[in-house]
Order: C-alpha cells, then structure tokens, then sequence
C-alpha cells in the first residue's frame, strides 16, 4: 500500500470512466428513447470533497448521456469528455490542457476499453468487479463495486495520500 500512496501523492488529476465505475454498468433505457443511469450520491460528495483538497477531476466515457452531463455539472466537473471510442484522444488532450506529466494522472476503469489510458497513467484504478484483465493491470482495485461506493474509495484514497484526508473529515464533527 505503501507504493500506492506514493504514486497518490503525485496526482493532481483524476479521470473517472462512468459506466461500471460511478454506475453500475446497468442502462436503463426508457420507451421515449432516453438513458437512466443511478450514481451514488457518497461518490459524489467525495467528488466534490475530493476537488476542494484540489485535485482536478474528469470524465472520460465512450457513451454519451444527458444525463452524466447534468451529473457532472451538479458536481461542479468541467472537464467532461462523452463519446470517447478511443479515450486516449481526450486523454491527451487534458494532459496538453492541464500541462500534466503521466504520472501526475490516476484513471479509474472498469473495462477493456480503459486499457489503453490505465497503461499510460502514474496511478491506473480498477473497481472491485472490473473484468479480470482491468484488474490484472491495475495498481490498486477499490474495496467498493462499481456504483457502489468505488468513487468515493478513490477520493478517499487520494485525500489520504495528500494528507488532507482526516482534517476534511473531522470538518464535518464541528
């Protein structure tokens, strides 16, 4: 664990696929056409505390939805990527953007399709039931499940290894 925190350390930006990590994979499509997804509302709060200790935050994802924009706008993430077939485009464009070096990066996935960015980043997360290949290539695997509180894992993790992690919560017993 050690070495994991030592890599946390280094992070000053986040990037969250959605699908299989702030939801549980499940799409709920209504007869009108339009796409439900559920979020945990404790991954969001520590999004949002998480971004408040001043790690930057983002979403890659290869859908796109309505609905993860008005989620990412609620929590305040502006760097919102949807429709990302080949995520490593957007990648590259917000480390240009952000001025970041790879290692400065954590990217959270849960699938196949993560691959290609978790190989590049300093810090490459996989919730708890990624595909056994995500999981092989990860640096650390969130206690939590997918929309199950694996966001929150995350924020919580990176709080700790910037040492800002106990003040953030003691905050809330004052």
């Amino acid at each position: 664990m050690k070495d994991i925190l030592e890599r946390a350390a280094q992070v000053k930006l986040v990037i969250f696929d959605v699908d299989g990590v702030l939801t549980d994979g499940s799409l709920f499509l209504g007869d009108d056409g339009l796409e439900y997804k559920a979020f945990n509302s404790r991954d969001g709060h520590g999004m949002k505390m998480l971004q408040k200790s001043g790690v930057t935050i983002a979403i890659i994802t290869g859908r796109t939805s309505k609905v993860v924009e008005y989620r990412m706008q609620s929590l305040g993430i502006e760097h919102v990527y949807q429709g990302q077939l080949d995520k490593r485009i957007a990648f590259a464009e917000l480390i240009e953007k952000l001025n970041l070096k790879t290692d400065e990066v954590a990217y959270v996935g849960d699938d196949v399709v993560d691959l290609p960015v978790m190989n590049k980043v300093g810090l490459a997360i996989a919730v708890q039931d990624a595909h056994p290949m995500v999981l092989k290539h990860a640096h650390w695997q969130t206690p939590s499940c997918g929309g199950r509180g694996a966001g929150r894992d995350v924020c919580e993790m990176l709080m700790e290894a910037h040492g800002v992690l106990q003040e953030e919560l003691d905050s809330y017993l004052q």
